[in-house]
């Protein structure tokens, strides 16, 4: 899913939606160069923009993108992602209810939950290393709601042609509309990689830590919502509502330090053979705290407590490190074997005794797993395979994928995945503890494994049309849902379902051109999920569509695009959010959706700056106030943003 600089890179893998991103056509690059000297006439002086090299954590390499396009407008938001599949809460920085899931997933560890604080939470795959020829400084800027910015700075530059580093910082922080909605948070990301002259020996590092602090509302009140639907002028300043919390705010906080190294024993090279032999190492140990407080209790949200006030912390410490082989091969292609070892520590400070039953403070447990992946490129196909296993009969986990892609002509290609995934679900569904009654529970022996088989088949094409059909079946489905506590209040607990789910997603992207400079983008999805009994409510459909006019000035200094974007996706009984655990939860009472969001924008680039301007939502006050992210929780109205993204080179 995200990112100090991947949102203007090209990618060749999946996005947080699973779909495969489509790469910027040859004619939009060419015109990308940059000159390195003063001597206008050497042409050995100018750098290219190909020269500035992005490389993934799966060590795909591909190169800084300074146009504009339609992708790039999708892109320019907080989580500097397309987000097709995501609702937005009202302010910036808050969490995002989630149209469409994406059921891959090489993950066979629990992860700490609080999934609603992760959006903007970056992972090791989150993470690019970068070699340049000059140094390189990116400047992203945007607008936020009522006493804030958005702003995110990166640099990189390699000290020689063998080492790198870069460095970045996004902060954010906004006031919002709504009383209790303020948000902070902070990315800090550093990276360096180090090659030897001979390239026998490389290695990469980084450094993150992050911190996502979100007051919590709990939304707005059940006759508030009657009163926001009404339009009344009185309560268009939506300040006048009061929040069903007063007094909370959660937060995540992690820091991680990563090493990936490889030494090659064989490394014999040229151009018709190639036989290399390796010794590959990781090293990754991450720290990450959720934290809930409350100074004033809210017995009628969350139900009774053990105290006046509550203050709620869980940590996980995780070390995991690999050791391994590489072999490449031209003939027979690249083959990985590695034994990781892992480390894991969750939990708290305290026992917790019910008259239920005794909740224990820690999960924490040491296991040896196994690994491997393959590669290999044979004429037009492309074949990957990954396998993963954790060889603990307490975290159960396996991983298997495979990938096979096919260029069929310069117009098409065709490509197909299949993902066989088995893990426990993420630790706080086996294990809570919290100052609120409701919210302890031990599952750590009652769960099984969640068992996920997904079947990908994507076609990308954009001559023709680029689409995605997905089916996947998961057993023991593991959700947050409602619970009767036997006084006729419904609480928020983990549980697993007993039934297989079928979900199918079919997903069409198609761009028109007409009348020369216009263009119409336009993205579909269908979906479904059988089996379901309320457990996984998703809308059957979301579409968005991109009117738009593309044109250049000034003797093509000046690049335009032009337009208006409508989202839409049909009502559903959209999960409802929990701000103590910072979790959504199933909920079969209260449908959103069904309703329009428009947004137009203007985007420009005069030579290395991009400038966004953007009305956001500007429907909003004659299509009905009837617009919601969660249930209690208003969507955005309209307002009026801008921001830039400013590329220095030296």
């Amino acid at each position: 899913m995200i990112l100090s600089f991947s949102a203007l890179c090209l990618s060749h893998g999946q996005d947080k939606g699973g779909f495969t991103k489509p790469s910027l056509s040859k004619n939009s690059r060419q015109n990308d160069s940059l000159r390195l000297s003063k001597k206008k006439s050497d042409k050995s002086d100018k750098a290219k923009i190909t020269q500035y090299l992005i490389i993934s954590q799966e060590r795909d390499t591909t190169f800084l993108d300074t146009t504009i396009n339609i992708k790039k407008e999708y892109k320019f938001n907080y989580l500097r992602e397309d987000n097709f599949n995501l609702l937005r809460f009202a302010n910036l920085g808050q969490t995002y209810n989630t149209l469409s899931y994406d059921m891959n997933s090489n993950h066979i560890v629990p992860k700490i939950g609080a999934s609603a604080r992760h959006f903007n939470y970056k992972e090791i795959e989150d993470v690019n290393y970068y070699e340049v020829p000059t140094p390189l400084t990116e400047l992203f800027w945007k607008t936020a709601f009522q006493q804030g910015q958005l702003l995110e700075s990166f640099f990189t530059t390699n000290l020689s042609k063998q080492l790198n580093f870069s460095i970045s910082y996004k902060g954010l922080r906004s006031l919002g509309n709504y009383q209790r909605s303020l948000t902070s948070t902070g990315n800090f990301t550093f990276t360096t990689n180090f090659k030897t002259k001979n390239n026998r020996y490389n290695v990469r590092a980084h450094i993150v830590t992050q911190d996502l602090l979100n007051q919590e509302s709990g939304g707005i009140s059940d006759a508030d919502v009657i009163n926001f639907q009404s339009g009344d002028e009185e309560f268009i300043d939506r300040s006048v509502f009061d929040p069903q919390l007063a007094d909370s705010e959660n937060i995540v906080v992690g820091k991680r330090y990563y090493i990936d190294q490889e030494y090659f024993l064989i490394n014999k090279k040229d151009s018709t053979s190639l036989n290399q032999l390796s010794l590959k190492n990781t090293f990754n140990y991450e720290t990450k705290f959720y934290q809930f407080n409350q100074n004033t209790l809210e017995s009628d949200f969350f139900g009774s407590a053990f105290t006046n006030a509550a203050f709620d912390r869980v940590r996980l410490k995780t070390l995991n490190t690999s050791f391994g082989l590489g072999y490449r091969n031209k003939t027979l292609g690249n083959f990985d074997f590695n034994i990781q070892y892992t480390d894991l520590n969750y939990g708290y400070d305290n026992v917790v005794v019910l008259t239920t039953g005794r909740i224990p403070n820690r999960i924490q447990s040491s296991f040896i797993g196994v690994s491997g992946n393959y590669k290999k490129e044979f004429n037009n196909f492309s074949l990957k395979g990954a396998f993963s296993r954790n060889l603990s009969n307490e975290f159960k986990g396996t991983n298997l994928n495979g990938q096979i892609a096919y260029q069929l002509n310069d117009d098409i290609n065709l490509s197909g995945q299949l993902n066989i995934n088995s893990s426990l679900p993420n630790f706080n569904y086996l294990l809570y503890q919290s100052d609120y009654i409701n919210y302890n529970w031990y599952n750590f022996e009652d769960f099984e494994t969640v068992n996920t088989q997904t079947l990908s088949f994507v076609v990308n094409s954009p001559k023709y049309a680029n689409a995605v059909i997905d089916l996947s079946n998961i057993d023991n489905f593991t959700y947050f849902g409602l619970q009767d506590d036997g006084l006729g209040n419904d609480v928020v607990k983990p549980f697993q379902s007993s039934e297989t789910l079928q979900y199918l997603r079919v997903k069409i992207n198609k761009e028109f051109k007409f009348l020369r400079n216009f263009r119409l983008n336009n993205t579909v999805m269908y979906q479904t999920v059988t089996g379901n009994d309320g457990v996984l409510n998703v809308p059957n459909f979301i579409t968005r569509n991109t009117l738009y006019y593309k044109n250049e000035f000034f003797k093509k200094n000046l690049k335009l695009e032009t337009g208006v974007t409508l989202k839409y996706f049909t009502k559903y009984f959209a999960n409802g959010y929990d701000p103590l655990l910072a979790e959504f939860y199933t909920q079969n009472t209260t449908e959103i959706g069904g309703f329009p969001m428009l947004d137009f924008f203007i985007n420009a680039k005069v030579r290395q700056t991009r400038i966004y301007l953007k009305a956001e939502h500007f429907n909003s006050a004659f299509t009905g106030y009837d617009y919601f992210s969660a249930p209690n929780y208003p969507y955005r109205d309209f307002v009026v943003r801008f921001g830039l993204v400013w590329n220095f080179f030296l």
